[in-house]
Parts: C-alpha cells; structure tokens; sequence
C-alpha cells in the first residue's frame, strides 16, 4: 500500500509540467506586444512619408512661383528700357528747352516752374501750353501704340509744390493749401490735354487711363546741401503704370 505509481510521481513532481502554461502565456504576451510596436512604427514611418511628400509638392509650388515672378520681372524690365529708350528717343532734343528730365523709372518731369504756373495759381501759363501742345500727341504716339498701350494700366498727371504757402500761419495749413492747388493743377493739365484737337480720336483710353492727382509738398527735391529746392519741387510729372507691378502683387500673394 506504500507504494506509489511512478508515473503518478513523476507527473507530480516534474520541473516541467506546471511551468507549461505559464510560459506559453509570457511566450504569447511578448509576441502581441511585439506585433504592436511594429504596427505603430509602421504607422509613423508612413505618417513621416506623407509630410514628406508634402514638404516636396511644396517647395516645388514655390519654386514654380517664383520663376513666375522672375519672369514678370525680367519681362518688365525688358519692357521698361524699351519703352524708355523709345521715349528717350523721341523727346531727346527737346527735353533741355522744356527744363524737363526723363527718368530710368518712366516718370517724365517738367521742372522749371517759371514755365508752368503763376504763383499760388491753376491756370497753365501759355509758354506751358505750348509745350504740352507739342509733347502730349508724340507722348500719346508712343505710350497708345499697339507696342505699349495694352501693359500701361495708369498715366498719372501729378502735381507738386514746395512746402511754402505765403502769409500761412502754420505747416499744416500751407500742406492742405498746396493740397487743393496742386490738385486743381493736375486737374488743368489733364482737361487741357483732353482738349486738344490732335488726341479727339483717342480721348476713350485717355479717360481710361489718365489720373491727376495733388501730392502738395509730400515729395520735396532738395539740393546735394539737402536744402528743399523750391523751383524743382514745384513740377508737374507724368508717370507711366504697368501691369507688371499688379502681376507680381498676384503672385507674392498666392505665396504668401
């Protein structure tokens, strides 16, 4: 009666039967967890492969904006220096005997004041006349031909005073004085060009297209001593605008 079944024995006392379970559980539970970390490294592997290619398409967007831009610039510039030379060529001779300046900017000065206004008056002198008589329809020529007239978008007609108002009691009342004169100067020049009989047939682009506008004393010319030169800051100027300067506003803003 003692004795007792080897095999039960062994059964009971085996290192190995009762540790089965268990590491088969331990065996399962590092292989789940392993399976985990691959899903989520997979997952941000691919989340780092869309940012990617993200960051590409964009920086290849921005590189096509700007040769975009580059080329609106280097078209621009193309058109400015044929545009100036063409103006420079024609008005070359005349330029000296107006006291007039043709800028690189397109911004044609007629600086000697002697010729344009009577002091703290609006209407042209005859000498003036004269010379927009002659200067407006070869101006009108070259800026209207089939070359130029569809990249122009605004001939401005400014006009500017020096910064005195005789008998003014302070800065600020001769600014909105020379504000009102140099408006009603603009104004003058403009109905007086639109009066001429050599520009009838152009009059429509010339309404769509000419501006006059007062700057009073906001754009003073001084001397190389930086003293306001009161002759020269008393001008009249046509300024040219282009389609250029709207077409690089478009495409810095879609970079933006």
């Amino acid at each position: 009666m003692l004795n007792r079944s080897p095999l039960k024995r062994s059964a009971q006392h085996s290192p190995f039967s009762s540790n089965k379970p268990q590491n088969l559980m331990m065996h399962t539970s590092v292989s789940d967890d392993s399976e985990h970390w691959i899903s989520v490294s997979d997952l941000m592997g691919g989340l780092m492969m869309v940012f990617l290619m993200l960051a590409v398409i964009y920086m290849v967007e921005f590189e096509i904006e700007k040769r975009k831009i580059e080329e609106v610039i280097l078209l621009y510039d193309k058109f400015r220096t044929e545009l100036y030379e063409d103006l420079y060529d024609e008005f070359e001779q005349d330029l000296p005997r107006w006291g007039a300046v043709l800028e690189e900017n397109l911004t044609l000065r007629f600086l000697n004041s002697e010729t344009l206004f009577d002091n703290g008056k609006s209407t042209l002198k005859q000498e003036f006349q004269f010379i927009l008589k002659d200067f407006f329809p070869r101006y009108l020529a070259i800026i209207h031909s089939a070359k130029y007239q569809n990249s122009i978008v605004e001939v401005r007609i400014e006009g500017h005073t020096s910064s005195q108002w005789k008998n003014a009691r302070d800065n600020e009342l001769a600014y909105f004085l020379n504000m009102a004169l140099s408006q009603a100067r603009t104004r003058s020049t403009l109905e007086y060009l639109y009066s001429l009989e050599s520009v009838k047939n152009n009059k429509r682009w010339i309404s769509d297209r000419f501006t006059a506008n007062g700057l009073s004393s906001s754009h003073l010319i001084y001397t190389p001593e930086g003293v306001e030169d009161l002759n020269k800051s008393r001008r009249v100027e046509f300024r040219l605008m282009t389609d250029a300067e709207s077409r690089m506003g478009t495409l810095l803003e879609k970079i933006r």
